[in-house]
């Protein structure tokens, strides 16, 4: 076993020792089999307090070994120095164990070096819950509260006695957090969140939003040859639910999404045109939206964008290469599993409970459980979601697009956009993709859109792009809706336009302009 510190308060050389001495006290025989070197490299040894923790680590030492030690062994090899780093590189290399217990601590190197220095020999970390590297190295790490010495010693235990599949196991998770996550990703990540939060910022600094003019979209719609509909699901186009009924459902967990029965005949007409593409994206998995949508003609985009399917074929997935989701097995929590991520709702539970719960949940998650996992937590406004990084409903738009494009199902240029849904912040990409960039109204260029994979164009003006977002005050969309009764009388409206049965007495924006111009010059 190694530990490796700064004669410092804060490192925990004292509680390591009393854990260590207990270990030996309740496992007999393992004096003569194990040892621990303490390397203390010494500081600030003018201070008195330093010179008073010296002392009493010293004797420590020398009680240990003097109830453990013989003539020929000691427990304890303890080195009041510090050690070049080649040769601190060789202990790491053939340690067993490593054995960190900083009661307060930043990142803690240690940690790392020992874990880089490990491929061969795949030891053991036992780690401080207090020490920063916690977070990134907690899931293959033993983690312990230093203070808890009897927990410490059980986890020397559990090191010693590990077996080699588990080790190799633990390893390999630690390892290759310390090989990928080099200075050089570190600054390419930190400058990639920086202006991922510059994207971000208008979320919450933004300008109100407008309402979504519901009959010039109708208009601009019965107007475009070729158009794009992309829908959320949930709270977009599902039923009105009493909240006293959906409270006792969301208890006894039988809550079903349901699609809102009123707009069957207008989502049919929308998908049975030719020159409609409709999309369906939702984080819900593919029973459900196969339950909902199975009927009509359009794509479906389950799981945040991991399935998609069209037209009632064979789901496939956008996962490039083997999907990781062994963070399902570290989330311990009563929730909904779906078949690649995991969602809380805490919706109605009570708000100050509620609330604490998830900031714990977070915190945990964070910390110790997708330390080291291909797996990213999504926070809602009353929901928790732990799914696959990289994700986003934007990016299974983008995966549709190419589709699109492979099978030529659209041969002319999209000149109108609809993307509306009650989308997380996360998920707020399906606004901004490249692909729906709108011209300034002052160039008359049409813009196009084209890609090795795939030949699909836009034409797109700014009055025929609507991104709307549905129950939210700040949002990457243009507009706004108040809820699903708005959404319904908007695909009510466009699936008119579709049979041209517009009800001519309700005058269209035009023609009120027209209306509004006369009366003045009257």
């Amino acid at each position: 076993m190694l530990g490796v510190d700064r004669l410092d308060m804060i490192k925990g050389l004292l509680q390591k020792l009393l854990a260590f001495e207990k270990f030996l006290e309740e496992n007999k025989g393992w004096e003569s089999k194990v040892v621990l070197l303490q390397i203390a490299a010494p500081t600030r040894s003018d201070v008195p307090e330093y010179q008073e923790l010296k002392s009493q680590v010293h004797e420590m030492v020398g009680r240990v070994n003097g109830k453990f030690g013989t003539f020929k062994t000691y427990p304890i090899i303890y080195l009041d120095k510090t050690v070049e780093f080649e040769a601190l590189c060789a202990l790491y290399a053939i340690t067993d164990v490593a054995l960190i217990t900083s009661l307060r601590d930043g990142m803690n190197l240690v940690s790392y070096e020992y874990v880089a220095c490990q491929e061969s020999n795949k030891g053991v970390l036992i780690l401080s819950e207090f020490a920063g590297a916690a977070q990134s190295l907690g899931a293959g790490a033993i983690v312990v509260n230093p203070w808890n010495i009897a927990e410490v010693a059980g986890a020397i235990k559990h090191a010693l006695d590990m077996l080699p599949d588990e080790r190799e196991r633990r390893h390999k998770h630690n390892y290759k957090i310390v090989s990928a996550h080099t200075a050089q990703e570190w600054a390419k990540n930190y400058v990639w969140q920086l202006n991922d939060a510059a994207i971000k910022a208008p979320l919450g600094t933004g300008e109100s939003l407008l309402g979504l003019p519901i009959e010039e979209a109708a208009e601009q719609y019965a107007q475009s040859k070729s158009r794009l509909l992309i829908l959320g699901f949930n709270a977009t186009l599902t039923e009105q639910v009493q909240s006293s009924e959906r409270r006792a459902t969301d208890q006894t967990g039988n809550t079903t999404l349901k699609l809102n029965s009123g707009l069957k005949g207008a989502l049919k007409t929308l998908c049975d045109n030719e020159h409609t593409t409709v999309i369906v994206v939702s984080g819900y998995g593919k029973d459900v939206l196969h339950e909902n949508f199975g009927e009509f003609k359009m794509w479906l985009a389950a799981e945040n964008g991991m399935f998609l399917r069209l037209n009632g074929e064979e789901w496939f997935t956008t996962s490039s290469g083997q999907l990781e989701i062994g963070f399902r097995d570290s989330v311990k929590v009563n929730c909904e599993p779906r078949e690649t991520s995991i969602v809380w709702n805490y919706e109605y539970a009570e708000d100050h409970f509620g609330t604490n719960q998830a900031n714990d949940m977070l915190q945990h998650l964070g910390a110790y459980s997708l330390s080291n996992q291909s797996a990213e937590v999504v926070q809602g406004s009353r929901s928790i979601e732990v799914r696959p990084v990289g994700v986003t409903k934007g990016n299974a738009i983008d995966k549709i697009m190419q589709e699109l494009g492979h099978r030529k199902i659209i041969t002319t240029s999209i000149d109108y956009v609809l993307c509306i849904g009650h989308f997380l912040a996360k998920d707020e990409d399906v606004y901004t993709l490249p692909q729906f960039d709108v011209e300034p109204e002052s160039e008359r260029k049409a813009k196009v859109w084209q890609a090795d994979i795939m030949n699909i164009k836009f034409n797109l003006k700014r009055d025929k792009y609507f991104s709307c977002t549905v129950g939210r005050e700040c949002s990457l969309a243009r507009y706004k809706l108040e809820g699903a009764s708005e959404v319904a009388s908007l695909l009510h409206n466009l699936a008119s336009a579709d049979r041209g049965e517009r009800d001519d007495s309700r005058p269209t924006k035009r023609q009120k302009e027209d209306h509004d111009s006369g009366a003045m010059s009257e």
